[in-house]
C-alpha cells in the first residue's frame, strides 16, 4: 500500500521589522525568528504569511538552495522575512 509520502523542508524565517504600524522606521534591533515546514520555499513563503494574515509588498526574491526574501506588512507594520532552510529532512507521511 502507497502511503503517498512528500519530501518535506524545514525553514528558519528571520523577521525583521522595518516600520511600525504608524510607518515610522523602527530604531535599533528589532530580530524574531520563526520555523516553518513545506515542502518548498514558495510553500513557506505562503503559510507563513497566510497564517499571519499579511500581504506581500512586491516580489518573492529566490535564491539558489530554496532560500527567499521577501517584503511584508500585516497590523503590526512592515518588516522583510529571509527564508533559510534549517538541517533536517523528513518525510510526512500522508493516507488513512
Amino acid at each position: 500500500m502507497d502511503m503517498g509520502s512528500h519530501a518535506v523542508m524545514r525553514f528558519t524565517i528571520e523577521q525583521r521589522h522595518l516600520t511600525d504600524t504608524g510607518g515610522r522606521p523602527i530604531t535599533g534591533t528589532n530580530v524574531t525568528w520563526h520555523s516553518c515546514e513545506a515542502e518548498s520555499v514558495d510553500d513557506a513563503v505562503r503559510l507563513f504569511v497566510r497564517k499571519r494574515g499579511a500581504e506581500v509588498i512586491g516580489n518573492v526574491l529566490k535564491f539558489p538552495g530554496s532560500q527567499a526574501m521577501v517584503t511584508v506588512r500585516d497590523g503590526s507594520g512592515v518588516y522583510t522575512l529571509q527564508f533559510t532552510p534549517a538541517s533536517g529532512r523528513f518525510a510526512r507521511m500522508s493516507g488513512p
